[in-house]
């Protein structure tokens, strides 16, 4: 859940891009899971709303879409932060709409603009679920897919526990419970497809640096494999640039817990999970 980065998101753009190997693996399923859901619905245009959800530099988890051909938008309710996803987008030299937003009842876009809308994680920053899926409806054609913190993963009912004040402050956690969202959207006319856990590497989503995690576990070799000097940045952005071409590849070396694990295991060790929808 990472709580932290509700204060923290500003140093990915101004201190220290690193993400670590906990987001940087998240990155590239996420990216893997997005470009299967392009193909299936042949999608070209991409709605991310909200853009800001739980993870390292903000505003960036539909760079690979616009790598393949998409034109992307994506919302903010933050003009500062608006401002710096916009830089580090041009940056890489790809394409973006970037809209800000005072709040998410309504969304400045003409109807069906886009074939898919998504947002990662960033849900529970609405207002209002209802207004915000109605919305979301309206300038939709194809597919929606909603990525949710996994509310019984171990990484989230830890960070829940020591987290709370802020989670009360900051979130409307009834907006990620699968129910809401799913009964929502059906009210609008959209059939519920697809539910799987995402994000499933070695290590649980807590607030710990991953490398440390695997030295602890004696699986520190693991780390050791990668082709960075430790002091490196380790950030997705630098694929984008093209410095790091070998980065997913890097980041597979881990899918083997995700690819085999069973439902049971990923239902509690999981740190996300999505829900799909087309219309009917």
């Amino acid at each position: 859940m990472a709580i932290p980065i509700l204060k923290m998101w500003k140093r990915y753009f101004e201190e220290d891009p690193d993400e670590g190997l906990g987001s940087s693996y998240e990155r590239v399923v996420l990216n893997l899971k997005l470009e299967s859901f392009v193909r299936r619905f042949q999608v070209s245009s991409v709605l991310e709303a909200p853009s800001f959800g739980f993870t390292g530099t903000s505003g960036i988890n539909s760079m690979e879409l616009a790598r393949k051909g998409c034109r992307v938008t994506l919302v903010d309710h933050d003009r500062e932060r608006l401002q710096k996803i916009q830089r580090v987008w041009q940056q890489v030299q790809l394409p973006l709409q970037a809209v800000y937003v005072r709040q998410y009842a309504v969304l400045p876009f003409a109807d069906q603009s886009f074939d898919f809308s998504w947002n990662f994680a960033a849900i529970w920053f609405v207002d209002d679920l209802t207004s915000f899926l109605s919305e979301l409806t309206r300038v939709t054609r194809k597919a929606i897919a909603i990525f949710v913190p996994n509310r019984l993963g171990m990484g989230f009912v830890v960070q829940k526990l020591f987290g709370k004040e802020d989670l009360k402050a900051h979130f409307h956690e009834d907006h990620i419970v699968p129910k809401n969202i799913i009964k929502t959207l059906d009210t609008f006319g959209w059939k519920f497809i697809e539910t799987e856990f995402i994000d499933c590497p070695p290590w649980p989503d807590i607030g710990m640096p991953k490398e440390k995690f695997l030295q602890r576990l004696k699986l520190g070799r693991l780390v050791k494999q990668r082709n960075h000097h430790p002091r490196q940045p380790l950030t997705i952005l630098n694929y984008y640039r093209g410095e790091d071409p070998d980065f997913p590849q890097s980041m597979m070396r881990y899918y083997w817990f995700e690819k085999y694990s069973p439902w049971l295991v990923k239902r509690f060790w999981a740190h996300h999970r999505y829900f799909l929808f087309i219309k009917e």
